[in-house]
């Protein structure tokens, strides 16, 4: 009975500890949801008060940005949309059109620097490298009408090593020379179909069958009429589509005076459009074109780019120029440099191996 008993009394007094903790834990329940909402709602004011603020600020920092602009007559400040902005350089604005013409006399000798300056900055810039072979995955070399090929089937250019390379199909067995190394396609066994495939990439708007096209109607080749007025417009759409060495093309015409007047502004201005595209044998153009106006630093500057580029020749014209005192011999020591990186660029033991064996398979000169 007394066992009993004593059993009884622990259970209960286990009964009343498991209430006991239930009630603290019910009442710190109690505390935490009905003080947290209060801390949440002072938290949200607060973050809403800040929220107004940087929203006040912005506001006034949105409208002082609008009236940024001053105009270059009269001083007064205006809304980037609403002004008038000079038509050439494109720095300089204005209230109004009133505001415009008072103050062209004034502005024009700063606006033929201005854009003198920023036609400067794009011309001398360095322009990106060539693009790489698309077999081999090295640099395609300047010196790309026997350093590559172009391929009319898939409208890629290759470079001399992957096309003398012995290329294997899928069971093994050696492509022969009259596939092409990169589609695999058969190699047309006529004038007239090479002539059909050239005339389909045209219809894509390639651009280098494009200005292949017009080297056709330049010549006078496989048929074609000769036709500069059709060459030139076949070499202007290749060098609106990316083709820099169209561009020289177009140059070297007005230049020459090959089917247009000779007109040097237009060759210049070609050049120009050329180099700043990546041609480096329109970028040494222009650097000769410099020596004989006796303009030697803007020289200089162009037969270095030409050289980083690819070119040879300009290096015999900047050992000229140090031996006769307008460059030095740093100049002449960067100018090897940079013709050797390039060298280390675009060699490949095939690339050798096809040179050796066949004469236009070269795919570098010399330098000096």
């Amino acid at each position: 009975m007394g066992s009993s008993i004593s059993i009884l009394y622990d259970n209960i007094a286990s009964l009343a500890v498991a209430s006991l903790v239930l009630l603290i834990v019910w009442f710190m329940h109690s505390n935490t949801t009905t003080i947290m909402p209060e801390e949440d709602n002072e938290t949200k004011l607060r973050s809403e008060e800040v929220n107004d603020r940087l929203k006040n600020m912005n506001s006034t920092a949105d409208q002082e940005d609008r009236y940024t602009s001053i105009c270059a007559n009269c001083g007064k400040k205006g809304d980037d949309n609403s002004m008038n902005i000079c038509n050439k350089c494109k720095q300089v604005k204005y209230c109004n059109a009133a505001c415009k013409k008072k103050h062209r006399s004034k502005h024009k000798k700063d606006c033929e620097r201005l854009i003198s300056q920023l036609h400067d900055e794009k011309l001398f810039k360095q322009p990106p490298p060539a693009e790489d072979c698309p077999i081999c995955f090295i640099r395609l070399p300047t010196l790309i009408s026997t350093g590559g090929r172009y391929f009319t089937c898939c409208g890629k250019t290759i470079c001399s090593g992957c096309v003398y390379a012995p290329v294997y199909d899928d069971q093994g067995n050696i492509v022969d020379d009259k596939k092409c190394p990169f589609c695999r396609a058969p190699s047309p066994e006529t004038d007239e179909g090479s002539i059909e495939r050239l005339k389909k990439r045209v219809k894509l708007n390639d651009p280098t069958a494009l200005f292949n096209h017009g080297i056709y109607y330049e010549k006078g080749l496989d048929g074609y009429p000769q036709d500069q007025d059709k060459a030139l417009e076949l070499w202007h759409r290749a060098g609106e589509l990316g083709y820099a060495r169209a561009y020289a093309s177009i140059g070297y015409a007005y230049s020459n005076g090959i089917g247009v007047r000779i007109d040097n502004e237009k060759a210049v201005h070609y050049y120009e459009l050329s180099a700043m595209g990546g041609s480096a044998e329109a970028r040494c153009n222009l650097g000769l074109l410099e020596l004989k106006k006796l303009n030697m630093d803007r020289a200089l500057k162009h037969l270095m780019i030409a050289v980083k580029s690819g070119e040879s020749t300009p290096l015999k014209h900047i050992k000229k120029m140090y031996s006769n005192g307008h460059a030095t011999k740093e100049d002449y020591t960067k100018a090897l440099r940079s013709y050797q990186a390039y060298l280390g660029e675009i060699k490949s033991r095939q690339r050798d191996v096809a040179a050796a064996a066949h004469d236009d398979l070269i795919y570098y000169e010399s330098g000096a």
